[in-house]
Order: C-alpha cells, then sequence, then structure tokens
C-alpha cells in the first residue's frame, strides 16, 4: 500500500507543477487548439487554448511508477512485491505511452495546419490497430516464471488471458491467443475512441478518467490482496491475474497524474489534454480491463465513455438512414449545450453518471468476492 500511495502523491505534485511549465511551453510554441467551424459558437472563445496537455500526466505517470517502485524496495521481505520492473508494467505503460504518441501525431498535425482535421481517420486507425496488436502479443505470449523450492523454473501467469473476463476469466468462454489479440485490439479501440469522444468540455474526460483509474486500483489492490501467487494466502477465492500490486500502482500513478491536471484543465481550461493525453488514457484504461481480468465489467466502470460513444453511433446511423438528427449535435455533450445547459453543469451531472457506473461496477466486483467467500 506504501508504493501505491508513494505513486499517487509523486504523480499528483509532478502533474500540478509541471502542468504550468506545459502551458508557458505549448504558448510560446503556439500550440493552440484549433476549433472545429461546425462545433458549438461557445468553443471559438477557446480558440488557442494549449494543447497536448496529455504529455504532461503521460510523462508524471512514468515518473511515479519509478518512484513507486522505490518505495517497494523497502517493504519487508516476507510481503508479495515486484521490485523489479515487469513486462505488467512494460504494457500498461507501454499503451499508455504509445496510445498517447498517436494522439500526440494528432495533435501536432493539427497546430501545425492550423486547422481542426489532423490525422485522417485511417492514420489514427493503423495507429490503434498496431499499438493494440503489439502489447497484446506481449501480454499474451509472455507468462511469468517462477522457481519452486526444488529449483525447477516454471511458466505461470500472462498479463492477458486467453479466456473472456468479467469479475473473474469465464472458462465457459475460451479463446484462442490470436483471439484474444484481436479482441484486446477492439478493446484499445473502443476505450481510446470513447475516451476522445467524451474530452469535448473542459475537464470533462479529464475528471470522468480519475473515477475509472482509481475504480482499477482499488480491483487491483484488492486482486493483490487475495492473489493467488502469494503463497500465504491458500483460499480457493484467489484472483488468479499477473502482478496485481504493478497494476495497482499504475492505476493510482495515473489517476493521481490526472487530478493534478485537472486543477488547471477545469473549467476555464488554461490547457486542454489533447488527443495525446485522451488516446493515452484510453489505451491504458483498455490495459486496466484486460490485466485484472475484467474485460466485461469495463462497459459498466466507463459507462460515461459508453454513452458518449453510442450518442454518435446512434447519430450517425439515424442521419445516414432517414436523414434526419437524433440529437442536435453529437457528442452528446455537445447536445446539452445547444439546449442551453452551462458547460460546468453538463460536467458535472456527468461526472455524476461517470460516478454511478463505476459505484455499479466495484458494488458487482465485491458481491462477486462475497458470494465466493459465502
Amino acid at each position: 500500500m506504501r508504493a501505491v500511495i508513494v505513486a499517487v502523491g509523486v504523480a499528483f505534485l509532478v502533474s500540478l507543477f509541471c502542468t504550468p511549465i506545459a502551458i508557458r511551453v505549448f504558448t510560446r510554441l503556439k500550440a493552440g487548439q484549433p476549433i472545429r467551424a461546425e462545433g458549438p459558437v461557445m468553443h471559438q472563445g477557446k480558440k488557442g487554448t494549449p494543447t497536448m496537455g496529455g504529455v504532461v500526466f503521460i510523462l508524471a505517470t512514468v515518473i511515479a511508477y519509478v518512484a513507486g517502485h522505490l518505495a517497494l524496495t523497502t517493504l519487508p521481505d516476507a510481503q508479495i512485491a515486484q521490485v523489479e520492473p515487469t513486462i505488467t508494467a512494460l504494457v500498461l505503460l507501454g499503451l499508455m505511452v504509445f496510445s498517447g504518441a498517436v494522439g500526440f501525431i494528432d495533435d501536432f498535425l493539427k497546430v501545425r495546419k492550423r486547422h481542426s482535421g489532423g490525422l485522417n481517420k485511417r492514420g489514427k486507425l493503423l495507429g490503434q490497430i498496431l499499438v493494440g496488436a503489439v502489447f497484446g502479443v506481449i501480454a499474451l505470449y509472455f507468462p511469468s516464471t517462477m522457481t519452486d523450492a526444488q529449483g525447477t523454473l516454471t511458466k505461470t501467469e500472462t498479463v492477458g488471458s486467453t479466456t473472456l473476463s468479467f469479475i473473474r476469466d469465464i472458462p465457459a468462454l475460451e479463446l484462442t491467443k490470436v483471439g484474444a489479440v484481436v479482441l484486446f485490439i477492439f478493446v484499445v479501440m473502443a476505450a481510446t475512441n470513447g475516451v476522445n469522444l467524451t474530452d469535448g468540455l473542459d475537464g470533462l474526460a479529464t475528471g470522468a478518467s480519475v473515477m475509472v483509474l482509481a475504480a482499477y486500483a482499488l480491483i487491483a489492490f484488492w486482486q493483490y490482496r487475495h492473489w493467488c501467487a502469494d503463497p500465504n494466502y491458500t483460499q480457493d477465492y484467489c484472483y488468479s491475474v499477473r502482478d496485481p500490486l504493478e497494476i495497482a500502482l499504475i492505476a493510482g500513478a495515473a489517476a493521481g497524474a490526472c487530478v493534478g491536471f485537472l486543477w488547471w484543465n477545469t473549467s476555464p481550461a488554461r490547457i486542454f489534454m489533447g488527443d495525446t493525453g485522451a488516446l493515452g488514457l484510453g489505451g491504458l484504461i483498455a490495459g486496466m480491463a484486460m490485466s485484472t481480468r475484467t474485460i466485461l465489467l469495463l462497459p459498466i466502470i466507463g459507462g460515461l465513455f459508453v454513452i458518449i460513444t453510442m450518442s454518435v453511433v446512434i447519430q450517425i446511423i439515424s442521419f445516414r438512414t432517414t436523414g434526419k438528427r437524433v440529437f442536435r449535435m453529437s457528442p452528446l455533450q455537445h447536445h446539452f449545450e445547444l439546449a442551453g445547459w452551462s458547460e460546468v453543469n453538463i460536467v458535472v451531472r456527468f461526472w455524476i453518471i461517470a460516478g454511478i457506473g463505476v459505484a455499479i461496477a466495484l458494488g458487482l466486483f465485491y458481491s462477486e468476492f462475497l458470494a465466493s467467500v459465502g
């Protein structure tokens, strides 16, 4: 627990104090956010606000991970902990960094062209597929190893699973490794685009991501406390996951970094996370679902992202089939803007929706544990 707390604190402080530096640097570089002409009229006043702020909290998360590992070295030897960096960390941080890199290219092109159209849809899609495929393969094809009392080296858990999961793996829903990688690519694409579509109002995506990441930190730490790899824990209802303390540490660090960033990103935002931050957070959240074996729980934990994504899908289908729009504008937050809601009201109410999804998901997770021990 000490390592997680250290990581959260370091990430928060780095993000809080480095974001103003990023604001000055991006302002000096004229890296202002172009605003779509067809977007809400009230957004035109945001034109020129520095973007690519996601660089700050991605960097803060990586720094906090290192700090958390330094804290791990002080833990008692009897406690199960991953003192050395793991494949799990490589996958989770890699997803965050490289998904963020795809977003950075998009943001850079927008700034360079002085136009809201950055990386084309095909390029962004290919980037997401590539990132998902690379880290999906690493997650499925590189199991951890352990040495028993006789010195025999044995393979154990991979970061991901070839079994579809809800709160645990579902044995009846077995996939091949190739199938599991394809599924993970889809999860990465869904999560990155979901967060990206939600990032339309000051602080909206940042605050929702804090809740989701905090939930995964709690889930992973609970799995760590009831971990099948812990020789001191022999109950039948343990969790077969890999490196749960690593997962909790990274989720906590990312949540702390987002809170620090939110100080400057809340309305009126002095900096936007851009696609750099939105895709980076989406990639990390997808990795959290895979590594904690809770893929089918993700749509509930990230319920707000699902609702906003579905509003876009519904709008497109309706317009292409009937020529009529269901919403005044999509994504959904812009519909309520045009309906006369203030930006702050929309953000707070959508945060409440995000919190409800997180609460339901955590309730399901804990109730399954209670049913197992009962």
